[in-house]
């Protein structure tokens, strides 16, 4: 008897787990939150689909922006979301409309509340129409009032309520911003994977008054006002070859721990393009991105890349994972070395780079011609996101390579 009992409670136990239904998530569009400050979020959009070999895949949208993430572990009602190249991740429970967690990185030891819910609705909630249109270039100033104060160059076009544009820095863009002018507030916002920028002003048709949210770290005072003719520093100009130096160099390690300089066989009598980066920075993959193009649809040209990777990973282990990550999937056949660990301050970067006025930006290039001679030092990098100005990068940096492809290498 007792044994017929064991059997019959193994069966039950056996029946009760096959039928357990497994959490699952709803596929279409969701709509997701995240927690910039106590009384401010940033919105942003994205839809779930799901693949029989790799399970969820997330498309998140920042205006004409679209960014995929393939890598989502479920485990019970647990949820992990991470980011594509980035070391950023979204953890947190779900149901199968709901999801509540955080966006952490650990490097920097920052957390931001996160929180999403199945439905299509608009990434802003609108209580009036536009008052105003922002269409057209914006002379801003950020972190006003402060030493840091600096200039950006807003760039923006509005239809009905909904705006799409990006600010311009000395140093890069700050991606696709995706918002809308509700009455005489401006609001807009972008979460690329690592930045969460979300921006609010008081507009008028010629002013803006407002804030800039990084995160929930950092809060900066913005303002700007209608100026057609405003441009920001030419970019070659802002980095140059410290007096008393007359060439660029370099000795890294690559991935595989091999050092790396400028004086290796490979670099000889060629032109040479020196990317100062770091796997964090979406500036940085934005440019690698068009690197790696341009690299696949010119083969045959003598040319070498190599970047130089600055690090805020802690430890040198999830340094050279988070550069082997985006060699992988970005497809970087070029040679990324790891310049720095633990942190990606500037200053620190120039003292491994003296030969540099300052290392402004990432990402910054240093073109070098087939005599090893620095010809030019571009500093920070305009994105698809800046339009125009993208276009205009693009037409100059392919007739500086012909150019320098061009120039025969002089005996020495």
């Amino acid at each position: 008897m007792r044994r017929i009992l064991c059997l019959y409670l193994t069966v039950l136990i056996l029946f009760s787990s096959c039928n357990e239904k497994k959490e699952e998530l709803i596929v279409g569009d969701w709509w997701a939150k995240m927690d910039v400050s106590s009384s401010e979020i940033l919105p942003f959009n994205f839809k779930l689909s799901k693949a029989a070999d790799i399970g969820y895949i997330m498309e998140m949208y920042n205006s004409d922006e679209v960014i995929i993430v393939d890598e989502i572990e479920i485990n019970n009602d647990s949820i992990r979301i991470k980011m594509p190249i980035f070391e950023g991740y979204i953890t947190g429970t779900f149901t199968e409309n709901e999801i509540k967690g955080d966006f952490v990185k650990e490097s920097l030891d920052r957390i931001v509340p996160f929180y999403a819910v199945y439905g299509k609705r608009d990434r802003f909630e609108t209580k009036a129409p536009s008052k105003t249109n922002i269409s057209g270039v914006w002379e801003t100033y950020f972190d006003v009032d402060t030493e840091d104060e600096y200039p950006a160059k807003g760039i923006f076009v509005q239809n009905g309520d909904i705006v799409k544009g990006t600010f311009r820095t000395k140093t890069g863009d700050y991606r696709y911003l995706d918002g809308v002018v509700d009455a005489d507030t401006l609001k807009l916002s972008t979460f690329d994977g690592t930045h969460v920028f979300m921006f609010k002003a008081q507009v008028t048709d010629s002013t803006f008054q407002g804030y800039f949210y990084s995160g929930n770290h950092s809060i900066e005072k913005f303002t700007a006002k209608r100026n057609d003719a405003f441009e920001l520093p030419d970019a070659n100009t802002l980095t140059y070859l410290n007096e008393g130096y007359d060439h660029f160099d370099f000795s890294f390690p690559d991935i595989t721990g091999n050092t790396m300089s400028l004086s290796d066989a490979r670099f000889k009598d060629k032109v040479v393009l020196v990317q100062i980066m770091g796997t964090w920075c979406p500036n940085c993959l934005d440019e690698t991105k068009f690197y790696v193009d341009f690299l696949k649809k010119n083969p045959d040209l003598d040319i070498e890349f190599v970047a130089l990777a600055f690090e805020y990973a802690k430890t040198q282990e999830k340094a050279l994972e988070g550069i082997a990550r985006l060699k992988k999937r970005v497809g970087v056949e070029y040679p990324v070395l790891l310049a720095q660990y633990g942190t990606s301050n500037k200053q620190k970067a120039n003292e491994k780079l003296p030969m540099l006025n300052h290392v402004l930006s990432y990402p910054t290039t240093i073109y070098i011609d087939k005599k090893g001679e620095v010809q030019k030092i571009h500093t920070g990098f305009n994105g698809p996101a800046t339009g125009k100005k993208y276009e205009e990068f693009v037409k100059e940096f392919n007739e500086t390579i012909d150019q320098l492809s061009k120039e025969e290498t002089e005996a020495k």
